[in-house]
């Protein structure tokens, strides 16, 4: 007669915690940071298929590290959540705190309940018509949310680049310079190593602008993006676009 194998709740958590963090770490960094004009993202990302960073409601967006097939389950599950609360209640009531809180409750339901956790990590940002509005919330793979002010960072190597947003980044820089604060902390090696230089091409960046009128994401791409990582271009102001199908 077998005997039953026992592994304690404290041990199976924290080897499920384990397991967990070793899967984001392998992913490539995202950046998410407070400018001048809103909020934004910029993750190493080459793909132009397989995003990152996507919108969800008229001010919020999503951005994502980790197995790609779990966040995209977790995104598509906040656009379901955004529509149904706007189409039921009024646009308004769609807020990044609603949805952190959703999140929240579906990360730590799998983390508890299933055999494997989720190997994600996600923030939700919201813009406002006041910039002190503005929110930022980061979420662990066990549902842990942290209301984050200005700046968060995600995926392998987070903490140094944590480190270099603390020590450089300050309230009401202009796109340009944020940008190339969060590119150039995306290439920097962790321990010291030979830092890369990031193109626009192994990039993806999008922003939550307050200007835009109802929908206020919208991508950064292309030669836009390349002005915008020149450290000699003057540019602060970025020329609106028109909302694209899938943006």
């Amino acid at each position: 007669m077998s005997m039953p194998f026992y592994v304690s709740p404290e041990q199976l958590m924290k080897d499920r915690a384990d397991y967990a963090r070793k899967g984001i770490a392998r992913g490539r960094s995202v950046v998410v940071l407070a400018y001048d004009g809103g909020i934004a993202f910029v993750a190493e990302n080459p793909s132009r298929a397989l995003h990152k960073v996507s919108e969800i409601y008229d001010r919020i967006a999503f951005a994502a590290v980790g197995k790609y097939n779990e966040f995209e389950n977790l995104r598509v599950a906040g656009i379901r959540y955004a529509d149904l609360r706007g189409y039921s209640y009024d646009r308004s009531d769609v807020t990044a705190r609603g949805l952190a809180n959703a999140y929240a409750q579906t990360l730590g339901t799998v983390f508890t309940q299933e055999s494997k956790p989720y190997e994600v990590e996600i923030v939700v940002a919201q813009v406002d018509e006041d910039p002190q509005d503005d929110q930022i919330y980061r979420l662990t793979y066990d549902g842990s949310v942290g209301d984050e002010q200005g700046f968060v960072a995600m995926g392998g190597g987070a903490e140094d680049i944590t480190s270099g947003l603390q020590e450089h980044w300050r309230p009401g820089m202009d796109l340009g310079t944020a940008l190339r604060l969060a590119v150039q902390l995306l290439g920097e090696s962790p321990g010291g190593g030979d830092a890369r230089v990031l193109s626009a091409g192994q990039l993806e960046v999008a922003v939550l602008d307050r200007a835009r009128e109802r929908r206020k994401f919208r991508r950064i791409e292309n030669s836009l993006l390349t002005a915008l990582l020149s450290p000699d271009d003057p540019t602060s102001d970025v020329p609106h676009t028109e909302d694209q199908p899938g943006a």
